[in-house]
């Protein structure tokens, strides 16, 4: 689940605007290039070339700000290296006027700690900080709400970077959203007293939640509820799919719930616990899980290691073999042993595979036999 999530984002994240959104409304389109910004980027060991190959159309705009960019930047602490990786990920930053920069600093800081932080966040989300002017009323007033919700202010802060949407959209929109979660969570049995903490770990874990449509989490709720879930088993799985439940829909979960029914040959309750232990069961396609029940049934795991573990499924065919063939290298037969050892991320694994690699290499003492002694 966790890759899929770190693939998410990053898809999503490729889709951030570009600033500016309409070059023109800024500044202006010349046929040549800007010659006093391609001299300013090559002063600052910028890239030129990666730009002109990506975003060429940003040495065309006239006036640019490349020394006041940079001169914010250093000011904040960025070493030339850095600035230069800035500046060559998103040239569009030079762009932005004086008044812009200040501007966007200033609120930035209202939800950062520090400069040294804030510096950190552009480096890895640039377009977030160097956003159109525009938007910086609904930033406000969207900082201002998440802050009357008590949300801790790293929380707030990887909101704005890794969905900057979500916070240029009109406030009332977050609002909607946010009410619709915080209902569920109550209607589901949800302690209120745990409010405010499931929240914070949801949109930590999926920012992207606040973009989708309301209906679609209560229709997405409403067909688990008419499949046999309890309340507290959806209030479990609204927490395991870790706001994601807002990227499904009614139409695949069914596909993909009869096709583990009839893979794994078992009733709707059972499907209901192995879902429960497995959420990605309802996201996964068809195409995805076939592969991966047929990659681990060929390595010799049986369907009943499988359902015992099916986080299991959350493992490429690929990993898994891996895995398998490390841990046979070790004496280890899969087929016959819990499948625990190859289960969870690269870091899990390792220290499986190191505890288990230890137990079989340490010699056995036996407290009556003779000590070897000189002759």
């Amino acid at each position: 689940m966790l890759r899929l999530i770190a693939t998410s984002l990053c898809l999503r994240c490729q889709h951030v605007p570009l600033l500016p959104s309409n070059p023109r409304a800024c500044s202006t389109l010349s046929s040549v290039e800007n010659q006093q910004t391609v001299e300013a980027l090559y002063e600052l060991s910028v890239d030129i070339q990666k730009v002109r190959k990506l975003k060429g159309w940003v040495l065309h705009q006239n006036p640019a700000y490349t020394k006041e960019v940079a001169g914010l930047l250093r000011d904040m602490g960025a070493s030339s290296p850095i600035i230069a990786h800035i500046l060559a990920v998103h040239p569009e930053a030079v762009l932005c006027n004086p008044e812009q920069l200040q501007a966007q600093q200033e609120l930035w800081m209202s939800v950062c700690p520090n400069h040294r932080e804030l510096l950190g966040i552009i480096e890895k989300f640039p377009a977030s900080f160097f956003s159109a002017s525009s938007h910086h009323e609904n930033q406000r007033e969207n900082i201002a709400y998440f802050q009357s919700l008590n949300l801790n202010k790293r929380i707030v802060t990887k909101l704005m970077a890794s969905a900057p949407q979500s916070f240029s959209r009109p406030v009332e929109q977050n609002r909607t959203m946010v009410g619709t979660l915080q209902q569920a969570y109550k209607e589901l049995g949800g302690d209120e007293a745990n409010m405010k903490p499931w929240l914070q770990k949801l949109l930590s874990q999926n920012p992207f939640v606040l973009l989708k449509p309301p209906e679609i989490l209560r229709q997405n709720l409403v067909f688990l509820k008419d499949r046999g879930f309890t309340t507290a088993e959806l209030l479990r799985l609204l927490s395991k799919l870790r706001g994601f439940v807002t990227e499904l829909n009614p139409d695949s979960m069914c596909r993909t719930m009869a096709f583990s029914l009839e893979t794994i040959g078992c009733s709707d309750a059972e499907l209901r616990e192995i879902i429960l232990k497995c959420p990605a069961l309802l996201y996964y396609p068809e195409s995805t899980l076939a592969e991966r029940f047929e990659g681990l049934l060929s390595a010799g795991i049986s369907m009943s290691q499988i359902t015992q573990t099916p986080t299991v499924l959350e493992l490429t065919t690929q990993i898994v073999n891996h895995r398998i063939q490390r841990l046979k290298a070790c004496g280890y037969d899969v087929s016959t042993g819990s499948l625990d050892v190859i289960n969870g991320t690269k870091k899990d694994f390792e220290m499986s595979f190191g505890k288990l690699q230890l137990c079989r290499e340490r010699p056995l003492f036996n407290p009556v036999a003779p000590l070897k002694g000189d002759d």
